[in-house]
């Protein structure tokens, strides 16, 4: 009998070679999901914790998305829809960008995705082979780097500093360009874990200087609407040539609902309902439904906005005090990244500690920075008002005790 495996080898050492798994699927772990882990270990036994660590709204989705979720189910059966999605979802997002940009957007540009996670998948798949360049911010959104580097693609990591106030500048992107040609640049504005954002003229300007150099611009939009400094730009009303990826999981409170969009140059989303066709088929029905009704929400919402800036001012305001003065511009999102290198150079046995220790569950800089983020924690402020007071509390104590 012949076989793949030589006739010496022992049936342990050939399970072992079968559950072997691949050289793509050894990313990093993303951290955050960790720390999830450990809070809710504590829960469990007992105490109470204070969640900082995930990005996840407190507040549920809106009443007018829930309702339709619930009309959709009486009337009984929830089929697949079309790969792009339900037109008149598509249709509704494209009447957004009129009403919040003042951007003539043609439905047919948008891709109705699982949440921005497979809007990522499906972007990178779409626009890049294996070996690219993809450059994107340090710190950033860690998944970013893990999902380009499981599809073989490179990601490029541009440092970021308080001089480009956290932001990748043309200058940078043209250094990394002359060291490796580049094919894709990914910016976030508002930013994960940093909260800053791209004023206007420089989201223009980094846009013109990666067009002009054959480089494909994706923009990470999933926080707009939650904007305090100043109102966010789409890079739609900036470049037909841009895919952009949004989500409902922010500014709608949509996390587990799992539902989220691309616009994508025309010529290219044909190559994404390909793509969709055969890795997702569709995106869950009742989640679609929910979302269209999602926009007529938006008062509710912009009620749980007015939270996040409550929150926003009290930890900006109160974390000095505690002991915590140095983080970046909180112009966005929901997340403050202090510096705690007064503290440590560990940043995860940091936030570690702060957990057991405080009930303070946050996220340590490391999961964002592979660099610099040992000196830095990410606090998420999605949460009440008096957990974020109790929060501050907690931490002024633990320094205290050091």
């Amino acid at each position: 009998m012949t076989g793949a495996f030589p006739s010496s080898i022992t049936l342990d050492a050939a399970a072992a070679l079968l559950a072997t798994p691949s050289r793509r699927s050894d990313i990093a772990p993303f951290i955050v999901m960790d720390v999830m882990e450990r809070a809710a270990q504590i829960e469990a036994a007992g105490g109470h914790v204070v969640h900082m660590e995930v990005g996840q709204p407190a507040a549920p989705a809106p009443l007018a998305a829930r309702a339709a979720a619930r009309r959709a189910l009486d009337e009984g059966r929830v089929g697949y829809t079309t790969a792009l999605g339900l037109p008149g979802l598509r249709a509704r997002i494209a009447r957004h960008y009129g009403e919040a940009y003042g951007v003539d957007l043609d439905p047919a540009r948008v891709v109705v995705t699982t949440g921005s996670s497979a809007g990522f998948l499906l972007a990178f798949l779409a626009l890049f082979e294996p070996g690219d360049r993809v450059a994107i911010a340090n710190p950033g959104y860690p998944p970013y780097r893990h999902i380009l580097t499981a599809l073989g693609c490179e990601p490029v990591l541009i440092e970021t500093d308080a001089a480009s106030r956290w932001v990748i500048t043309p200058e940078a992107l043209l250094a990394a360009h002359r060291q490796a040609p580049l094919k894709g640049v990914l910016v976030a504005s508002p930013a994960n874990p940093t909260g800053t954002m791209m004023r206007p003229e420089a989201l223009a300007e980094l846009i013109a200087t990666a067009e002009a150099e054959g480089i494909r611009f994706i923009s990470d939009e999933i926080y707009h609407g939650l904007d305090y400094a100043f109102p966010a730009t789409t890079a739609a009303a900036i470049s037909p040539n841009a895919t952009v990826i949004h989500s409902f999981s922010k500014y709608f409170c949509m996390t587990g609902w799992r539902v989220g969009w691309m616009v994508m140059p025309a010529p290219l989303v044909r190559a994404a309902e390909r793509l969709q066709q055969n890795l997702m088929i569709s995106v869950p029905t009742l989640s679609q439904v929910a979302a269209e009704a999602a926009f007529d929400g938006a008062a509710e919402m912009e009620e749980v906005k007015h939270g996040y800036e409550a929150n926003r001012l009290l930890l900006t305001r109160e974390l000095p005090k505690a002991g915590l003065p140095e983080f970046l511009p909180v112009d966005g999102a929901f997340y403050l990244y202090a510096d705690v290198s007064r503290f440590t150079d560990d940043s995860a046995a940091f936030a570690r500690r702060l957990l057991d220790e405080a009930g303070v569950a946050a996220t340590p800089g490391v999961d964002f920075d592979p660099h610099r983020g040992h000196h830095y924690l990410r606090f998420s402020y999605a949460g009440a008002l008096g957990e974020m007071a109790l929060a501050v509390e907690r931490i002024g104590a633990f320094l205290r005790r050091g």
